[in-house]
């Protein structure tokens, strides 16, 4: 079991490298003004949501559940831990919004806005670290 938590660990990282990286990506390709930056700003964000993020995040979901089953874990900290790993979901899925809307240079925000929902994963990685080796 052991092997199992090290890759939901190493898949989680993996994902929250793309929740970090994507929406700073967005900050400056909304700052961006001339044809050559605005697309290699696309491919970056392709190749990231669809090679990085979501493979992390599935293989994330993949052993989180493995472990689940395996130990049955149960508890208040556990609910809130899937709360805000079903809210991450959500994110990762609106950020793919985000991305179809920026291929089709249908960009409705500003840098500034970017720069704001940026900091959503890392207050939940605080919630959820807190949660899984506190257990309060």
């Amino acid at each position: 079991m052991l092997w199992i938590k090290s890759l939901h660990i190493i898949f989680m990282v993996t994902w929250f490298a793309g929740l970090f990286y994507l929406p700073r990506l967005f900050v400056y390709h909304a700052m961006s003004d001339d044809r050559p930056s605005i697309e290699r700003f696309k491919v970056m964000e392709r190749k990231l949501f669809y090679g990085i993020m979501t493979p992390g995040a599935v293989l994330t979901i993949v052993f989180g559940v493995w472990l689940w089953l395996s130990y049955g874990f149960s508890g208040g900290w556990l609910h809130a831990k899937l709360a805000l790993v079903a809210v991450l979901v959500a994110y990762h899925l609106y950020c793919g919004k985000l991305l179809a809307d920026f291929k089709h240079d249908r960009n409705r925000h500003g840098h500034v806005y970017y720069r704001w929902f940026n900091e959503i994963p890392v207050v939940i990685l605080i919630a959820v670290v807190i949660l899984v080796v506190v257990k309060p």
